[in-house]
């Protein structure tokens, strides 16, 4: 499973967890839901560190190889993926 699912069902879990502890309370139903919104959004920061951590890391892994692999498109476009007869030194004369 990927880290960004594993961290968006934990952010989840969190949330609805929260939202049952705060069901028993008494008070306004758009209140129990932004208390447990914050409430899970601090403790995500504290629980689920390491699947942020994974999940960045891996954003980070394809972000370079989208990279990379750009930059390979565009030197070929370029005409800079030349072979050996194609060398400027081996231009008959």
């Amino acid at each position: 499973m990927s880290a960004a699912v594993k961290y968006t069902l934990g952010r989840i879990g969190l949330f609805v967890g929260v939202l049952a502890a705060l069901w028993f309370i008494e008070m306004n139903m758009f209140l129990r839901l932004m208390l447990a919104l914050v409430f899970s959004a601090a403790l995500s920061f504290f629980l689920l560190r390491g699947w942020r951590d994974e999940m960045a890391g891996e954003m980070a892994e394809a972000s370079e190889r989208r990279r990379a692999e750009k930059e390979r498109l565009r030197s070929a476009l370029a005409g800079d993926d030349r072979s050996a007869e194609d060398e400027p030194g081996d231009q008959p004369r």
